[in-house]
This record gives C-alpha cells, sequence and structure tokens, in this order.
C-alpha cells in the first residue's frame, strides 16, 4: 500500500484491487518512466456529478492507440470501475479521475514501446474545484508543437514538461496562466486549458488545427451555447485578438469554466459569454 502522507484522499484500482493512497505501480526500468510512453485522461466528479465520464474513459482508449499501446479496457469498464471508486469517498467530494495506459518494456529498439506489455491503472483523488474568481494571463515565449514533431493527437504525458515550462515562466512575471501559440504564431491554447474570446458581440475560439488538443469540455461548451442560439465561431486567432477583446475565459476538465480577469497589465471583467457558457455548463451537468 502506497504511503498515504502528503497526499489527498486517494484510491487506485490496479491490478485487479482498490489501493488506498499513492501506490507503486512503475520501477526504473519501466519503459514510461524512462521514456515516457504514457497516456491519460482527467474527467472530474464535484456536486454529485460526473459529466462525460464516457467521453474521458473512450478517449483514453484512442489516446493510448495514438501512441502505440494496446487498450485492453472498454469504455464501460473504466466508466463502471469509476462508479466503484466513487463510493469510497463522500458523495459531496470534489475528485480528479485519471484512467492511464502505459508500456512496461521496450520493444526491438529502446525508443519504442511493447505494446504488449501496456498495463493500466484507474485513479480517483480529491481535488478542490478551483473558484471562478478569474484569473491572469499573459504570452508565453513558448510555442505549441505540430503533429510532425510530438504525438499531439494523444492525451500524453511526454506533452506536460512543455506546459509546465511555460507556467514556471509566465509564474515567474506574476501571471498565473498563459497563451502558447501554435509555430505560425497564432494562438493554441493556455498552458491547461482551452480559450474562448468575446469582441463586438461576437464570440471565438481558436480552431484545432493539430497543435492542441480538441478538448471534450471544450466541445461540450461550444454544442451547448449553439443550441442555445449563440454564434460560436471557430478561426484563427493573434495575440493582439486577445489583447483587445471585451472578455475571455477558459474551458477544460479541471477547472470547467472560469473567467480571466486580466490580460498583461489590462484588467477585464467576467461578461455575458462567460456567465452563459456556465450556467449552460453547471445546467448540463446536472441534467
Amino acid at each position: 500500500m502506497g504511503d498515504v502522507a502528503g497526499w489527498t484522499k486517494t484510491w487506485t484500482f490496479f491490478e485487479g484491487n482498490w489501493h488506498e493512497g499513492n501506490v507503486p505501480i512503475m520501477g526504473p526500468r519501466t519503459h514510461a518512466v524512462w521514456l515516457g510512453s504514457s497516456v491519460f485522461d482527467g474527467a472530474r466528479a464535484f456536486e454529485g456529478v460526473t459529466p462525460d465520464l464516457d467521453l474521458h474513459c473512450a478517449r483514453v482508449n484512442q489516446s493510448a492507440g495514438k501512441m502505440h499501446l494496446k487498450p485492453s479496457v472498454s469504455t464501460e469498464t473504466w466508466v463502471g470501475l469509476t462508479k466503484e471508486g466513487l463510493k469510497r469517498f463522500d458523495r459531496s467530494a470534489e475528485l480528479y479521475i485519471r484512467p492511464m495506459y502505459w508500456a512496461e518494456r521496450n520493444g526491438w529498439l529502446a525508443v519504442a514501446p511493447d505494446p504488449d506489455s501496456t498495463r493500466w491503472c484507474l485513479t480517483l483523488y480529491e481535488v478542490p474545484m478551483p473558484k471562478p474568481d478569474g484569473f491572469s494571463i499573459t504570452l508565453s515565449p513558448y510555442r505549441r508543437p505540430t503533429n510532425e514533431t510530438m504525438p499531439v493527437e494523444a492525451k500524453a504525458g511526454c506533452l506536460y514538461p512543455n506546459n509546465a515550462r511555460a507556467i514556471f515562466e509566465t509564474r515567474a512575471r506574476g501571471f498565473d496562466n498563459c497563451l502558447l501559440c501554435d509555430m505560425l504564431g497564432n494562438v493554441a491554447e493556455l498552458a491547461t486549458a482551452n480559450i474562448f474570446m468575446a469582441r463586438d458581440g461576437v464570440l471565438m475560439t481558436p480552431s484545432p488545427n493539430g497543435t492542441f488538443l480538441d478538448g471534450i469540455t471544450r466541445r461540450r461548451v461550444i454544442g451547448l451555447l449553439r443550441a442555445a442560439g449563440i454564434e460560436v465561431v471557430e478561426t484563427t486567432l493573434r495575440y493582439a485578438d486577445f489583447q483587445a477583446a471585451d472578455e475571455i475565459f477558459s474551458t477544460g476538465n479541471y477547472t470547467k469554466v472560469n473567467p480571466v480577469n486580466r490580460i498583461d497589465d489590462r484588467k477585464i471583467e467576467p461578461g455575458p459569454f462567460y456567465r452563459k457558457a456556465r450556467e449552460l455548463y453547471w445546467a448540463f451537468a446536472h441534467s
């Protein structure tokens, strides 16, 4: 059983059993530890609901295939195990739900994983939902990779050090998060979420162009807004567009829908598009 000291309440299903705490699952020769062959997904439990849980469980299987791993757990099994795990927490607990695959061994070349060595686990742990108080952003000097340089079509662990260094750099300058551009200088996403902006009554978001993950929460919010009669324009946006925006908000599994309250040195208020997006998403989550 893993040491629970320093960790929030955690339960992990691994090798046929539930384990409490940060249970060890890898060793020094595990391919994923050495060469990064891991994928994961993240769903949320909050206020007694788990919106789009099935889509997150399906996506981890898709990610595994794109990383040459063997996804051996059906979406239905992931969902069923998650429901088992939820019973180990209070119904009101705010949780992160993370299914994972990784390669244990390398294949005939050390850098390539052996698909037949694919292992998996499901971990649930307490993480409070951030309050929608707003956060500050600026432009990162780092860029999002393309599919020719990194496996951006998968939710792969190897992609996140780039996001992490962007966060470290922007926090050093006094901001909470940052916008990253693609290699052509078009805004792709935040370091931790997808991004929306409004100007002159028009809501816009960067078009998925193979440099960032088209998030499940992003797609859900777009669908909800369009069903409510609100036009959402997916287009090419530059940083100057965000600097001139009337409102900006993010979507992502971790915080769901959250407003930006400052870009560079300019304060910006949560606006009607943000409020409608959050209202619609919460209604959907509880439907």
